[in-house]
């Protein structure tokens, strides 16, 4: 499988290749680290002038691309690409299209808080456009020397049991635990007889989904769940563990075109609080490590 990975002259740049890293680690991933110019390629410019500064331009990143390329193992396939578009973000999509690509990587604004994520211009136009999925690490990652566990936050909408069971193949491939998670706001407005039967419809379904996950995983790696509740979504993350080496996988709105994300309140909010990279995947989505050839979507 091919993962792009948007490389930029900063820390978002870096912190990118780790999440890639992260995520690479079986014996057929290849990173393609892809840097986007706007405007057009040196010899399509309309001027010399043009001519000039987007030859100046190229030169600085391919720069950074050596530079990226030389923090990426040996033992990992890379090869650096530059390319010219609209946007950052349309290159990028455009380069999953053309190298048959299964995952965009890139980091989140370097303005968030350490191990937050502040959403950038990049980021928020591949959440509301791709077609693939989308990993996004929060700033100041480092790379684990290995993944411990992938948790898969699921709702009860449609389309979330094709995430599951794009999270169960994700976590049997790598050989590591996967954990479901149902996230439940009790609002203070609501009597407590209330709440305690939003908790137990809540233990009820992620029992169903975890039953659903035993069967996919065909005893491959281990899967567990859990449920929390709080007045807010932030708060309920609040009150999971998490590990530093772990990675979340979400779905889109339902709002969203078929095969295509489009970030929703929710997850908007699980963005914001989540101390780990994240996934986001598109709504209809089949596998997060399609091999190059494969269909990716359902």
């Amino acid at each position: 499988m091919r993962y792009i990975v948007g490389v930029t002259g900063d820390e978002r740049g870096r912190e990118a290749i780790a999440l890639a890293l992260a995520l690479a680690q079986t014996p057929e991933a290849q990173l393609d680290l892809v840097h986007v110019l706007t405007g057009p390629a040196p010899e399509a410019a309309s001027s010399a002038s043009e001519r000039a500064y987007q030859q100046y331009l190229a030169g600085n990143a391919g720069v950074w691309l050596d530079k990226a390329l030389a923090l990426v193992p040996q033992d990992v396939a890379a090869e650096k690409h530059l390319r010219f578009a609209d946007s950052f973000a349309e290159g990028l999509i455009q380069a999953a299209d053309e190298l048959g690509a299964s995952l965009i990587v890139v980091g989140a604004s370097s303005k968030g808080l350490f191990k937050r994520f502040t959403v950038g211009t990049v980021a928020n136009a591949l959440l509301h456009a791709s077609h693939v999925p989308v990993a996004l690490a929060p700033s100041g990652y480092r790379p684990p020397r290995y993944l411990t566990r992938m948790t898969c936050a699921l709702g009860t909408r449609p389309g979330a049991e094709t995430l599951l069971d794009v999270a169960v193949e994700a976590a049997a491939l790598r050989h590591v635990p996967l954990r479901l998670i149902s996230l439940v706001t009790l609002d203070a407005g609501h009597r407590r007889q209330d709440s305690r039967e939003i908790e137990k419809w809540a233990q009820g379904h992620a029992k169903l989904a975890l039953d659903r996950a035993l069967a996919g995983v065909a005893q491959r790696t281990l899967v567990t769940s859990a449920v929390a509740g709080g007045h807010s979504i932030e708060e309920a993350i609040e009150r999971l563990d998490w590990d530093d080496s772990e990675i979340v996988l979400i779905g889109s709105s339902r709002l969203a075109a078929r095969s295509r994300i489009f970030l929703g309140t929710t997850a908007n909010k699980m963005l914001r609080a989540l101390p780990v990279p994240m996934v986001v995947v598109p709504r209809d989505h089949a596998k997060l490590d399609a091999q190059p050839g494969q269909p990716v979507d359902g």
